[in-house]
């Protein structure tokens, strides 16, 4: 029984420690004081990359004029859904009646701008065109030490990293939060990893702060979750043989006597 005793006590004591050594890591930005933020003012706008769907919709005063530019499919009944453009691998889409063009390394804003200048010479002088352009394919993917695991689809193409993770539930207390890994992909397909301490707030100011779509968030999980798994995995058959043999001898101990 003493040693029983030590032996939870030992565990109690482990558990003790390593609960203290992690909570003063558990808080995000914790120099959040020290940073300079000028260098982050910005409004961040996501560039279109290959493979992207956008939903481009072109509006004008009469609305037979911009029929030829919208693709329109009807759908059951009276509904009409604007069919989505797919950015090819050369970063381009085939736009009625302009014909071919190159999108990628734009952002929404620049190609809104390109399309109504370029729409002037086939409409009438008095129309001013309004060009509206969505990705509807912007999302993220956030696994690991996380409370829900999830793709997150981005409607307003722009998602920070803490958003990111906030909407996947947020990390747990095993999330290694001085190394999160950021997976991205570039728009030759090349793919980079990235390591993320959301402890140190000059994350704001960082170039990976706000994510691309496509982006995956991994948050590894703390060297204390295996610890704690080997000393639950044996603990608990530590337990089980005791239990066992301690029936055993108790009934053994009632027949001889």
């Amino acid at each position: 029984m003493r040693r029983l005793n030590r032996l939870l006590f030992f565990f109690l004591s482990i558990s003790i420690l390593a609960s203290c050594t992690s909570v003063k890591n558990i808080p995000y930005l914790q120099n959040a004081e020290e940073i300079n933020l000028s260098a982050s003012k910005m409004l961040y706008e996501a560039k279109i990359m290959p493979k992207d769907q956008l939903t481009i919709y072109i509006n004008t005063t009469d609305p037979d004029a911009s029929k030829p530019f919208n693709l329109i499919t009807q759908g059951a009944g009276s509904t009409a859904t604007t069919i989505p453009y797919l950015v090819d691998n050369e970063g381009c889409i085939n736009f009625p009646v302009l014909g071919r063009m190159h999108v990628a390394g734009l952002t929404k804003p620049e190609l809104e701008d390109i399309i109504a200048r370029r729409l002037k010479m086939y409409l009438a002088d008095s129309e001013i065109p309004i060009v509206t352009v969505q990705m509807s394919s912007f999302r993220v993917t956030v696994m690991g030490e996380v409370g829900s695991p999830s793709v997150i689809p981005v409607s307003t193409g722009k998602i920070s990293i803490l958003e990111a993770i906030a909407a996947a539930g947020d990390l747990t207390i095993y999330g290694h939060r001085e190394n999160v890994l950021l997976v991205r992909e570039d728009a030759q397909g090349e793919k980079s990893v990235h390591r993320i301490d959301l402890n140190d707030a000059s994350l704001l100011t960082s170039p990976y702060y706000y994510l691309q779509q496509n982006d995956i968030i991994y948050v590894t999980p703390h060297k204390i979750k295996a610890r704690n798994s080997y000393f639950n995995q044996y603990t608990s058959l530590y337990f089980s043989i005791t239990s066992i043999l301690m029936t055993a001898a108790t009934f053994i101990y009632q027949i001889v006597n």
